[in-house]
């Protein structure tokens, strides 16, 4: 008899993996934890705004995402609201993230590079 992909109780646990990722699946979301990956006290949503250019709506939108799959956390203060990585290990997974960007651009430009190096074929235009 096969294995199945996935136990019973497995499920659950690669669900919550997956909307993780989910969470992640948008560069603006991205760069959002970028800025909250550098400074371990929380953040002001109108600090966030600055240095993402964002629309606040849409800001608030991808704010909600993170929450919802807690990536990030939220703490009100007065009228403004502060955010922070809901586990440090975020920054990890995004300094991960980016060496595996720069190790797979530096390949492609290897491969560009071969490519740029093949003899001509035909006449030139």
């Amino acid at each position: 008899m096969p294995a199945r992909f996935l136990e019973d109780g497995e499920h659950p646990l690669y669900e919550i993996k997956a909307n993780l990722f989910k969470a992640l699946a948008h560069p603006a979301r991205i760069r959002i934890l970028e800025i909250l990956s550098t400074d371990p006290e929380p953040t002001g949503v109108r600090d966030i705004l600055n240095a993402t250019g964002l629309e606040p709506t849409l800001l608030s939108q991808h704010l909600a995402v993170l929450k919802r799959h807690q990536v990030v956390t939220a703490e009100r203060v007065g009228n403004a609201v502060f955010y922070r990585l809901a586990h440090p290990q975020v920054s990890e997974l995004l300094r991960i993230a980016r060496i595996f960007l720069t190790d797979t651009l530096a390949a492609r430009k290897e491969q560009l590079n071969a490519v740029r190096s093949l003899p001509a074929i035909g006449p030139t235009p």
